[in-house]
């Protein structure tokens, strides 16, 4: 026998109270931190002004400086290095551990290093996006995302008194405190819920998304990404000629990040960002042959399908990058309604326990 429609009610009740105080404290820490994060670079820059006053080297230099560092004890350990730009005109190095070496762009010299277990917004990242935990995290982080979600439609589904009466029923109130703590979790949740949807929804997109960029391609019919060849590992590396290569092929582009051979594939790939592109170190690439400093091939972001070109500007919207000021502060306060909904919810669970009990609803 179905169950009835006042069972079904008082379950969904139940189920969206004790997720809310479990899971939900978890989210909660989960979007603070992001609400940190959007302000990452400028936090940055600010704590390390000298780096980012140095003067930006040409092509030229900037491979010679990374020809350097490459060669240093740092330089061997690294797995991606971020090219020098006009707003951090430095190399910037990342090991496999985690931590961050910041190279100067005209010698290649060791300027800072930013180790992740005690650098606060490396931490933080850490958190935000694997919840220090690696890959068993990041999946973790997309199903307590997904349970995020759910928690806002069902709110909404409890709250919902009918289309004529719904805007009256959202107005907040002081007193009684039962009233008080349950009117204002009910208003934030449903004033912000697109605010929150997009939030939440592009959290488990990034957790995700292999998946997701999968899923569009197939449902656009768009044919498969294509892979960087795999060549012989090169010793004796013309870096200035491999940067040099890299602009050629796209003029427009700014280079953005190199990704270092591996022991079992030579190919070099540089990420560059094309000219529209949202995403803060672009989604083209380019693959280079060390050993002749040659492009064999790479990827035109700005070419992709629908589905390509959708599953690209998911990372750009929950991250600020794109949007401006204005933008980064609606992500920043939308990060932390989660943290109100919990607390507000606690509060009102609360206060209802100790309500007598001829007075509960």
């Amino acid at each position: 026998m179905a169950p009835s429609p006042r069972r079904f009610r008082s379950a969904l009740k139940t189920l969206h109270l004790w997720l809310g105080l479990t899971l939900g404290l978890l989210l909660a820490l989960v979007t603070l931190s992001g609400s940190v994060l959007v302000f990452e670079d400028p936090l940055f820059e600010a704590a390390h002004h000298d780096l980012v006053a140095r003067p930006l080297p040409d092509l030229a230099t900037q491979g010679h400086a990374l020809a350097t560092l490459l060669h240093s004890p740092e330089g061997k350990g690294l797995r991606t290095v971020a090219a020098p730009s006009a707003e951090l005109p430095v190399w910037d190095g990342q090991a496999r551990n985690g931590d961050h070496f910041y190279f100067d762009a005209s010698t290649g010299d060791l300027l800072l290093h930013r180790v992740q277990a005690g650098d606060v917004l490396l931490m933080l990242k850490e958190w935000h996006t694997k919840l220090l935990s690696g890959e068993i995290g990041e999946t973790v982080l997309g199903i307590v995302s997904i349970t995020g979600l759910f928690m806002l439609f069902s709110g909404v589904w409890l709250y919902w008194p009918g289309r004529q009466r719904a805007l009256r029923h959202l107005k907040p109130h002081t007193q009684p405190p039962v009233l008080r703590w349950a009117s204002f979790h009910r208003f934030v949740g449903v004033a912000a819920l697109p605010l929150l949807i997009v939030a939440l929804g592009t959290g488990v997109t990034m957790a995700y998304r292999g998946a997701v960029r999968d899923g569009l391609a197939a449902a656009f019919h768009e044919p498969a990404r294509p892979k960087p060849p795999k060549l012989p590992v090169a010793k004796g590396i013309d870096w200035p000629a491999i940067l040099a290569a890299a602009q050629a092929v796209a003029p427009d582009a700014a280079l953005t990040r190199l990704t270092l051979p591996g022991k079992d594939n030579g190919t070099l790939v540089m990420r560059i960002r094309r000219v529209g592109e949202w995403n803060p170190i672009g989604r083209s690439s380019v693959w280079i042959d060390p050993a002749t400093a040659t492009v064999v091939g790479g990827e035109d972001a700005t070419k992709l399908g629908p589905g390509g070109r959708l599953a690209n500007t998911l990372f750009p919207i929950h991250s600020a990058a794109v949007g401006g000021l204005a933008w980064r502060i609606v992500a920043c306060i939308t990060g932390l309604l989660p943290g109100f909904l919990l607390v507000t919810g606690f509060l009102f669970w609360r206060a209802r326990q100790r309500r007598p009990a001829r007075g509960r609803p």
